[in-house]
């Protein structure tokens, strides 16, 4: 069994879609920040079969959770504190998002105006789709 030591102060990301570790690695921009970031893929679990986790040393002002719950809100967002969880976050999708997405409409303001902000709002959380909401373009796919 692999062991990888504990952590004091961080954050555990758990219950990540086995093979996605990476994408939510870059998408959080976690190769841009000076604290030890740890990546297990492939662990065992007795509820996914097979998962990835993150551990990240520091605060949680160094992941958005709205980032996080677009990308996939299943995963569980454990606080460490003094070598202990004290605190777990469940996920959700957010009703709005801001620069994480852009819209691939040729006519939508954002691409004549570049300093504009690229925002979604949740349209139906059913099937999980985004819209623009300068126009209304549909965005169902983080990927």
């Amino acid at each position: 069994m692999l062991n990888i030591s504990g952590l004091k102060e961080g954050i555990v990301l758990d219950h990540i879609e086995a093979g996605k570790s990476l994408d939510i690695y870059y998408h959080l921009g976690l190769d841009k920040l000076e604290c030890q970031v740890a990546i297990i893929k492939n662990a065992r679990s007795n509820k996914m079969g097979r998962k990835d986790i993150i551990k990240i040393e520091g605060g949680l002002d160094v992941v958005d959770l709205d980032m996080l719950g677009y990308i996939d809100h299943n995963i569980t967002v454990n606080i460490i504190r003094d070598d202990r969880i004290v605190e777990k976050k469940a996920l959700k999708l957010p009703k709005k998002i801001v620069n994480v997405i852009h819209c691939k409409n040729p006519r939508c303001i954002t691409s004549i105006e570049q300093e504009l902000p690229h925002i979604f709002y949740l349209a139906d959380e059913k099937s999980e789709t985004y819209r623009c909401q300068y126009c209304e373009e549909k965005y169902s796919e983080y990927k």
